[in-house]
């Protein structure tokens, strides 16, 4: 079942990027007292993710954080690539989760299947509104599109 609006946010051990550094972190900690988009992507460096998601949300970022909310992005990659893509992309005011194992995912009910592009199991293109926990809102794109889930379109939300 797909995570909704007004559901509190899974309790899992996440490794999330935050300044540069790896870390292990509750999701209740992370998520507490704080506001947050939550950006759901299919890979780091696939085209749509590297090329115009990401950079949407990097030049917009001084317009979230004028609002109180800070951007997370979730991947289903291994730390190091989601590392890679935040140095490449410029994005180290932008936190990443690193959900290598679709954990987290799977838990949210936001699998998609990539399998006819060699990726196997890989994360819905999304964005969430989470307050101290607590689902606000989430837009999942249609396959192959990105536009509810953009910067802009968030921006426009909160």
């Amino acid at each position: 079942m797909t995570i909704s609006k007004n559901d509190n946010f899974p309790l899992q051990e996440l490794r999330v990027l935050i300044n540069g550094e790896m870390q292990n972190i509750s999701s209740d900690q992370y998520l507490s007292d704080r506001k947050i988009i939550l950006v759901g992507v299919p890979g780091a460096f696939t085209p749509t993710c590297h090329l115009s998601h990401l950079p949407g949300y990097v030049e917009n970022l001084q317009k979230f954080k004028a609002k109180n909310y800070s951007v997370t992005f979730i991947s289903v990659n291994d730390p190091f690539v989601i590392k890679s893509w935040s140095d490449e992309s410029n994005a180290h005011d932008i936190d990443m989760i690193a959900d290598g194992n679709c954990d987290l995912t799977s838990e949210l009910g936001l699998t998609m299947d990539g399998s006819a592009f060699g990726m196997g199991n890989r994360c819905k293109r999304f964005a969430m509104i989470i307050d101290n926990g607590v689902v606000q809102s989430i837009d999942i794109e249609e396959p192959g599109a990105m536009d509810v889930s953009s910067a802009e379109s968030q921006l426009a939300r909160i």
